[in-house]
């Protein structure tokens, strides 16, 4: 769990604090750029800067991991792709309007679409699971400016001086947000029980889970969400904010509706769903992410030949 300011050192605050200060005044500076021009600078900008802040090593070490069949040449590309992504995404998360009006323009297909309006026909919640792939609040924005009523479930940031403005801008998107821990909990259960859609971010490392297979290597991977959707008979749905060509357009895509099982099942079945879609658009996932720790550091005894 992340800590507030008063628990951390005073080097630690003065770290977060500095870093913080840095990206408001970069975020705000390119504000003053026209929306066309601002996304893809601030791709720019994080493929500047990512090789220093180590992003490109953690990339490289992700794709050996899982791709090793990947070239050189290929895994540099990917580096790339996966930082001007990220940049994209942090520049659209806090654009407002303009990026609202690009989410609320973008097709939207996938079997799970009649899923979604049968289940808000018939009152019925929802669970929307999803990855850090395209730009996954893309597809929040359609679904809320479409009138679904949705609320999502967030993890706080490590750095607490830019989680308070992070959470005021994706939480301009659409409310409720429901922060990870026990109150977020209960707040998202009563949102379930009233006929409610969720969203959840399924694809981080998640402490208490179960290892399932996700590009062939055990990752630590949260049953809740279909926990959520087997106890409160939520229709379970993945969904993504796929970046189009042109950088800027989104296609909202929902894929089948996951039928009832267990948790493991449904879980893995939203595993290998987010890796069909992120190996047809590999550059589009933030493979930024420590997702296989600690494995790739210490052999898992369930996984000797993962390591």
């Amino acid at each position: 769990m992340p800590k507030a300011p008063s628990e951390l050192s005073l080097s630690a605050r003065a770290r977060y604090f500095a870093v913080n200060l840095a990206l408001r005044g970069l975020i705000g500076g390119l504000k003053l750029i026209p929306y066309r021009w601002r996304v893809p600078a601030m791709g720019w900008i994080l493929r500047r800067l990512a090789p220093l802040a180590g992003f490109y090593k953690r990339v490289r070490r992700n794709l050996a991991y899982t791709r090793p069949d990947l070239t050189s040449a290929e895994v540099e590309a990917l580096c790339h792709q996966v930082a001007d992504n990220v940049g994209r995404t942090l520049a659209e998360l806090y654009a407002g309007k303009p990026f609202w009006e690009r989410a609320k323009a973008a097709a939207i297909s996938g079997p799970g679409l009649a899923a979604l309006e049968q289940a808000r026909a018939e009152g019925r919640p929802v669970v929307l699971v999803t990855g850090h792939f395209g730009n996954y609040d893309a597809a929040r924005s359609k679904l809320v400016q479409m009138g679904f009523n949705m609320g999502s479930l967030y993890r706080r940031m490590a750095n607490p001086y830019f989680n308070e403005h992070y959470v005021d801008a994706i939480s301009a998107t659409g409310r409720p947000m429901f922060e990870q821990g026990k109150r977020g909990m209960v707040e998202m259960v009563r949102h379930l029980k009233s006929g409610g859609n969720i969203a959840i971010v399924a694809d981080m490392h998640a402490q208490g889970g179960e290892y399932l297979p996700f590009f062939g290597r055990p990752a630590l991977t949260s049953t809740v969400p279909a926990e959520l959707a087997l106890k409160y008979k939520a229709a379970f749905i993945p969904v993504y904010g796929i970046r189009k060509a042109n950088g800027l357009d989104f296609d909202v895509v929902l894929s089948a509706e996951i039928p009832p099982s267990d948790p493991i099942t449904m879980t893995q079945a939203v595993c290998d769903d987010l890796e069909r879609q992120i190996r047809s658009h590999m550059g589009q996932w933030f493979w930024v992410h420590r997702r296989w720790k600690p494995i790739q550091d210490v052999p898992h005894p369930d996984y000797p030949e993962a390591h």
